[in-house]
């Protein structure tokens, strides 16, 4: 690959003005979406607005289309970058001009996108981030792909990587890991659908609300009503109605699940280098990141009973303060258990799950019900007014629900702890392992409850740059002992958390 030189200031490609025309496009009609479709509403109901004839229409239309391609050309030609030893320098604005100054050293991550319209145009978008929110992130919308793979590897050539492989060899790429259509197909069905459920549901209301009258006019509720007799007082037909509505639902999610699978997963591969790791993936949007270890604030694993039969884990890598969009980035589904030890090895080479595992205080247990069944209370009042006398009917997948939640979770909850890494447990339907580097932690806190301190039992709370984890409901002695190994840990190794 072409060494590009980037001593001098350069833009981006001229495809860019595009790309952002698009965007800008794209964020202009999101945001005025709920102003257009009441406007529509209005005209379709004959309600008279003078203004509104079609010259007028038509005139606004190509003005705001002219206001937005006049703002992508400024912001491409006020937009510059340039490396200058070890910092990288952008030049960015519309009328006003802004310049910012990124220590190499800071970057949190360099990542190369593709969404739909670059890839009918040819180009990529390259992203820079560093440790912190939205704000922190700095894109280059449009450079071929030649040019965004060497500036991405001329900002990770900095001393801190150089530091981290001074005793590694180096050696080619090889891709380690690439996903297949049928295990994408069984990942998508062995999801936890319900989030997708939920998402699903929240569309249909929505859809519902806007278009109440119109539904009215057709007379779509009274015909639903009739289909299961509700009125009638029939348990059957509240039955037969209860299941049709439960396998739609599990099928619609199901089918949700799968589609957004193969979307944000398609053509996931992970390639090895000698010091990182590489995830390329994606349909619409694709994406390529680079991944060191040092930079790498907790690993999380995710599985569950029917993926563990079919051989699924996933691999969540989480990074200082990147917002949780881009975290999805860092999501690498469909490994293989070997597969998955190889990777959490590859980060964590001393990382050894084999240690002595504690549990929680068995009230633990009276905990989790306690916080349960406030839940099971509020869902029958709905119940109450769609199934009248027979609302007590929905308390009997409640009360197994509350009862599988309390035993499954109190069962996954678990800790260990070693002198390099803290492993916690937990998860109800999935089986969730976080696993966490001592020197990492930035936090550790004891928290009681009037109840605990009266019990002796405590909660630890432990946070990290990316995210912050707990060992709940554990004796105080123990608790105590913890927290003065990990502060003292901390305190006594020389070494960086990021």
């Amino acid at each position: 690959m072409e060494q590009h030189d980037f001593s001098q200031s350069a833009r981006q490609s001229p495809k860019g003005i595009l790309v952002i025309f698009a965007l800008n496009t794209y964020k202009f009609f999101a945001r005025s979406f709920v102003l257009i479709l009441a406007l529509g509403l209005s005209l379709s109901k004959n309600e008279s607005f003078a203004f509104l004839n079609p010259t007028n229409m038509t005139l606004a239309i190509i003005g705001v289309f002219i206001m937005l391609l006049a703002i992508a050309i400024l912001k491409y030609l006020n937009f510059k970058f340039y490396l200058d030893n070890d910092e990288f320098h952008l030049a960015t604005g519309i009328l006003n001009k802004d310049t910012t100054i990124l220590p190499i050293n800071k970057i949190q991550n360099v990542y190369i996108k593709q969404n739909f319209i670059q890839q009918l145009i040819n180009v990529v978008s390259l992203t820079i981030e560093t440790a912190g929110d939205d704000d922190t992130e700095i894109e280059i919308h449009a450079l071929d792909r030649d040019t965004a793979l060497s500036l991405k590897n001329q900002l990770f050539s900095n001393k801190q990587l150089e530091q981290f492989s001074v005793d590694k060899k180096h050696s080619a790429p090889i891709v380690y890991f690439r996903v297949s259509g049928r295990r994408l197909l069984l990942e998508g069905i062995s999801k936890n659908h319900i989030k997708s459920f939920l998402i699903i549901f929240s569309f249909v209301v929505g859809l519902y609300n806007e278009f109440e009258k119109y539904l009215q006019q057709f007379h779509v509720t009274e015909q639903l009503k009739a289909s299961v007799n509700l009125q009638s007082g029939s348990i059957i037909n509240i039955l037969i109605a209860n299941i049709f509505i439960v396998i739609l639902a599990i099928l619609g999610s199901m089918l949700f699940s799968v589609i957004q699978t193969f979307i944000s997963n398609y053509n996931l591969e992970v390639i090895e280098n000698a010091d990182t790791i590489e995830i390329n993936k994606g349909l619409f949007n694709k994406v390529s990141l680079i991944l060191t270890s040092v930079r790498i604030q907790n690993l999380v694993v995710k599985t569950n009973r029917l993926k563990s039969y079919l051989g699924l884990h996933t691999l969540s890598i989480k990074q200082a303060m990147i917002n949780k969009k881009q975290q999805k980035n860092s999501v690498i589904v469909a490994l293989e258990k070997h597969q998955l030890t190889h990777l959490i090895r590859n980060f964590y080479p001393k990382y050894d799950d084999r240690g002595e595992i504690f549990k929680p205080e068995i009230l633990y247990k009276r905990v989790l019900l306690l916080r349960s069944v406030p839940i099971g209370i509020i869902l029958n009042i709905p119940a109450f007014f769609i199934f009248g006398n027979y609302f007590w009917l929905v308390n009997v997948p409640i009360i197994i629900w509350i009862a599988l939640f309390v035993h499954f979770s109190y069962k996954k909850a678990s800790f260990q702890i070693t002198e390099e890494y803290i492993t916690i447990n937990s998860g109800f339907m999935d089986r969730v392992k976080h696993i966490n580097e001592v020197h990492k932690i930035q936090s550790v806190a004891i928290k009681q409850s009037i109840f605990q301190k009266h019990r002796h039992i405590a909660s630890l709370h432990i946070a990290t740059a990316s995210q912050s984890v707990s060992i709940p409901y554990i004796s105080e002695v123990h608790a105590r002992s913890i927290l003065d190994f990990l502060l003292y840990k901390i305190e006594s190794q020389d070494r960086n958390w990021m």
